[in-house]
């Protein structure tokens, strides 16, 4: 198996070599943006060969760019039109199902790079020399580098680790720049008998992560302080756009940048926590979440709901995922995703599913067949947890691991369903047993 990550390595430039950089930087970037207007008016296109043909030689003898950067232009702004026409699409699936009346406005005007972001091709723009050096093309040719980083990340670079293509990225607080390389890194290959711990997790705003293993070990990850933090920012960021001045805006993009880092800073910290060696994750498969626990329109929503939607979509809980899933990797462990339908209703002591047993959609799960009442969220993740057991069982007997089992027929998705309907928690329950009906077996 091998696993991608990024070593995040820091230029240690003289003064004449950061301007050659930021020339070449902020030449890359007009070149977007010029790539980016000749797509729009050919009809807002996403084909990356046609808009090449388009824009190739005027990169060159406009921009003085390379010939792989010349090419890298394109094909990243047509990666940017085939993202826009997705949510395109989606914006109107959703107005169609009523879920909002709002229409996404992406594609109104042509997308603008403003970030000083140049992609590099390796061996081709950049190249590694001995002594931690690293060799970086400019409008101007070469220059040689030395460079800092992470020291588990140096010695992979310089131990010969199958190096991928890097990013040159500029930090506008530090005035620092920085090349983000691609990393390949080969981890030992995961033998379904020598897992010994099971465990799953559910996520949410309350509680950002709920962790449970099948020895009933479990730990809770309160959201409370980035709930807090996340509606200060919110406030700032009114403040600042009614002001509406140049300042404000300045501050405005700083403090994007600050409220991204800190998501990925907490994702980072849980992510570390829940990847423990030599385990099997079950992680909730979100995919049209948002579609599904959609409410009905509303003429207007209370204060309360608008703060809680606005902290739903905020925090970015598929980063979290991600994170997870390439740390288990390189802890010889696996994240698999779990369908998440039901997990916080059904009793997993009974089996029972209702809408009831979370009265008002609280953190209270009260079971109306069994009476048995716990955390809702803990529910939720013991349930993923023994769909994760099931999992790896199948697993085992076929010698095969989907990263994420199929359930889009009608027929697959009602079978499974059914599957997982039949099991039911113990306090004996370990990754070489499971307790639940004699029904499930076969």
């Amino acid at each position: 198996m091998s696993q991608i990550i990024t070593a995040k390595l820091k230029l240690n430039l003289t003064t004449e070599q950061k301007d050659l950089v930021s020339q070449t930087t902020l030449a890359y970037r007009d070149a977007l943006n010029y790539a980016s207007q000749v797509a729009f008016d050919a009809g807002k296109t996403s084909n990356g060969a046609k808009l090449q043909k388009a824009v190739y030689n005027e990169l060159r003898v406009r921009f003085g760019l390379g010939a792989q950067m010349a090419c890298n232009v394109p094909r990243q702004v047509s990666g940017t039109y085939k993202t826009l026409w997705t949510k395109v699409k989606q914006s109107a699936d959703a107005i169609a199902k009523g879920y909002t009346k709002r229409r996404y406005k992406g594609l109104d005007k042509a997308p603008k790079y403003i970030s000083r972001t140049c992609t590099l091709n390796y061996q081709r723009d950049y190249s590694f020399k001995t002594e931690r050096q690293v060799s970086i093309i400019t409008l101007q040719g070469r220059i040689v580098v030395t460079y800092d980083g992470y020291n588990k990340h140096l010695d992979l670079i310089a131990n010969g680790a199958r190096i991928g293509g890097a990013k040159i990225v500029y930090q506008r607080s530090s005035k620092t720049y920085y090349l983000m390389v691609s990393v390949e890194v080969e981890t030992p290959e995961i033998d379904p008998l020598e897992i010994t711990r099971v465990s799953g997790v559910d996520v949410g705003m309350r509680y950002l992560a709920v962790e449970t293993d099948l020895r009933n070990k479990s730990k809770f990850y309160s959201g409370k302080s980035a709930r807090h933090k996340a509606n200060r920012y919110h406030k700032a960021r009114q403040t600042l756009q009614r002001k509406d001045t140049r300042s404000a805006k300045r501050r405005l993009i700083a403090l994007s940048g600050r409220e991204r880092r800190f998501i990925v800073d907490i994702n980072h910290q849980i992510s570390k926590e829940i990847a423990k060696p030599n385990s099997l994750i079950g992680l909730e498969n979100l995919t049209g979440i948002r579609d599904r626990s959609k409410s009905t329109l509303r003429k207007k929503a209370s204060k309360e709901q608008r703060r809680a939607n606005r902290n739903k979509v905020k925090w970015s809980f598929a980063q979290l995922h991600g994170y997870i899933d390439y740390k288990a990797n390189l802890n010889g462990s696996l994240a698999t995703k779990i369908p998440a339908h039901y997990t916080s209703k059904s009793c997993p002591k009974c089996g029972h599913t209702s809408d009831a047993n979370r009265p008002n959609k609280g953190l209270l799960f009260r079971c109306k067949c069994c009476e048995h009442e716990l955390h809702a969220d803990l529910v939720g993740a013991r349930n993923i947890a023994m769909r994760t057991l099931l999992v790896r069982q199948d697993w085992t007997s076929t010698g095969s691991l989907s990263a994420s089992p199929n359930v889009s027929s009608g027929e697959t998705k009602a079978e499974i369903l059914q599957r997982f309907s039949e099991l039911r928690w113990s306090s004996d329950t370990s990754p070489h047993a499971l307790r639940y009906s004699r029904e499930s077996v076969g």
